[in-house]
């Protein structure tokens, strides 16, 4: 702890096309941390997310410490996702699951254990979650990067049930 977040940043837009008639352009600005169970995936996410043309903050760790506390690196990155609401996050570790539950401490933040591309659909879909959490000891990094791109590229489409729920969360996290 203690070093400034790295940030990557990347010259590509990602470009998704629909019925050929209108091009979106999706370039999000991602907050990554992990603890050192994590650390192998999470270096070769950012290249992967770099080069899917996001600019990516990486907050930690950066080098290898087998004692090193993942609260220490995944609450600053959802700390900086409740503070640029037009981003996201992504926590990752041997399970995914502490990572998750730090993560959620952050008032704002919508952090969902995904361990399969339709729970990274549903946790955007549903959820409007912010935060994706996984963990490395339990998937291949190639169906990490799957998952991270449909969770990135899935929109909240704010179905009232959906919204409703979600308000009622906010406001008990008001109290």
């Amino acid at each position: 702890m203690g070093k400034e977040p790295a940030t990557y940043f990347s010259s590509m837009w990602r470009v998704f096309l629909f019925n050929t008639l209108s091009v979106i352009k999706l370039r999000m600005r991602i907050h990554i941390g992990s603890d050192h169970a994590g650390l192998e995936f999470k270096n070769e996410l950012i290249i992967h997310l770099v080069n899917g043309g996001h600019d990516v903050t990486d907050h930690g760790p950066y080098e290898f410490d087998a004692l090193d506390d993942y609260p220490d690196f995944c609450i600053p990155a959802a700390e900086a996702v409740a503070k640029d609401s037009a981003s996201l996050g992504i926590v990752l570790g041997g399970s995914g699951n502490g990572e998750q539950i730090a993560a959620n401490k952050v008032k704002g933040m919508r952090a969902a254990l995904v361990w399969s591309i339709d729970t990274a659909k549903l946790a955007r879909e549903h959820n409007n979650a912010n935060v994706l959490a996984v963990g490395q000891r339990q998937h291949t990094a190639q169906e990490v990067k799957d998952f991270i791109d449909a969770f990135i590229a899935t929109p909240f489409p704010g179905d009232e049930r959906h919204a409703r729920r979600i308000a009622k969360i906010a406001k008990y996290e008001g109290k």
